[in-house]
């Protein structure tokens, strides 16, 4: 018999029915800490007041309209994103695969307005992740994601993570237009791109005239400490991709752009029926009020601090089921010698939620105003965790 419910996820056997803060509640009244926040999306946690206020006002006023009228929420979330941005412009969609969609539409619709339409190339990486649509994943090129799924669509060129030389060589071609990366690897095991490489990309890009879309899907909206990670090397992209986090919980995405960069993007070329709907724009507008304050973002800091001191002696605990602590603020991994989905599920038993990466590695992304008290608690339970698994 097949599924009413097409079995696409190895689905746990958990069934979650409410959530507050940083817990969520089981069918069978269990509680569970949540340092998974729905894979970095829930960045205020379950149902936060600010957040539930928003939605129910809007709700109570105007659901849908269509990209054929000015939307008010849209155009005040735009505001709020080009004041804490490099950005210039928005384009709202609803999630990240359909931000790097457009992204991607963007990329080459520049260099052919500029007279190089043979300009099509995207350079991506290994381990990268930007979605399952058709261009998410021959981006990213990884054979677990494209099997059976050829033809791919051409005009994407991947690199090894960390090579040099090859992307030196490589942007040489006059067939490239863009590189695309993460500036933290999320899907791919954690793994951060050092600020002198943000750096040097950068000035290749500039040097050969390439844009840079960077996907800050998963490690953008405060979820590194600044309201987007690249902003800790001191450099600002051409294109972003932004999703997630954006919505604390309501389907949100978005692709910034500076000026230069969306000129081919002009009426006709693009569209989204539901993308920056009201009911979304006025979440994402009450994300924006509180994440983008200084001082939230510093908790954030001092909190992640705290969280990877307390991961390390973890480690340091536990060296037959841990390697290492890596990641970036509230986006941390735990490089597992133990198979990590004996982890995870390890941690089930615990009452705690982490999410499998690659690269045998769990992540750890919790709401970013846990407490100092739920940190603490998250880390008895990893402990917890990892002795069962040892014995």
């Amino acid at each position: 018999m097949i599924p009413s419910v097409l079995p696409t996820y190895n689905r746990a056997p958990l069934n979650f029915v409410s959530g507050s803060g940083t817990w969520l509640v089981e069918a069978d009244g269990r509680r569970f800490l949540d340092l998974g926040a729905g894979i970095a999306v829930n960045v205020l946690g379950h149902a936060h007041p600010a957040l539930v206020d928003a939605l129910t006002q809007q709700a109570d006023t105007l659901w849908h309209v269509s990209n054929l009228y000015h939307i008010g929420s849209q155009q005040a979330l735009a505001d709020k994103l080009a004041d804490a941005t490099f950005a210039d412009t928005t384009f709202f969609t609803n999630s990240g695969t359909e931000a790097c969609e457009m992204a991607v539409k963007m990329a080459r619709k520049y260099h052919f307005d500029k007279g190089a339409p043979e300009r099509t190339d995207i350079i991506t990486f290994e381990g990268s992740f930007h979605g399952r649509s058709s261009a998410g994943i021959a981006a990213a090129g990884s054979e677990k994601m494209t099997h059976g799924f050829g033809p791919l669509l051409p005009g994407f060129v991947h690199l090894p993570f960390g090579d040099h030389d090859a992307l030196t060589q490589a942007a040489k071609s006059p067939t490239v237009g863009a590189i695309m990366v993460e500036p933290v690897q999320g899907e791919g095991g954690i793994r951060p791109l050092p600020d002198a490489c943000l750096k040097g990309l950068r000035d290749l890009c500039d040097e050969h005239g390439i844009l840079m879309i960077l996907d800050e899907v998963q490690c953008g909206v405060g979820r590194t400490g600044k309201m987007f990670a690249h902003e800790w090397s001191g450099i600002t992209p051409d294109i972003m991709m932004v999703a997630k986090g954006i919505g604390g919980g309501f389907p949100l995405g978005a692709v910034l752009a500076t000026e230069n960069a969306a000129s081919g993007m002009t009426a006709g070329t693009h569209g989204s029926t539901y993308g920056g709907n009201p009911l979304a724009c006025a979440v994402g507008c009450a994300v924006m009020d509180i994440v983008a304050e200084p001082s939230f973002l510093s908790e954030v800091k001092r909190k992640a601090g705290m969280l990877r001191q307390k991961l390390e002696g973890l480690v340091g605990s536990h060296p037959d089921v841990f390697e290492a602590v890596r990641g970036s603020g509230l986006m941390l991994g735990l490089k597992c010698k133990a198979v990590n989905l004996d982890v995870v599920n390890a941690g089930y038993a615990q009452e705690v939620i982490t999410i499998p990466a690659a690269d045998n590695v769990i992540r750890l992304l919790p709401p970013l105003n846990i407490t100092d008290d739920e940190i603490a608690q998250a880390i008895a339970r990893l402990d917890a965790a990892a002795t069962a698994l040892a014995s």
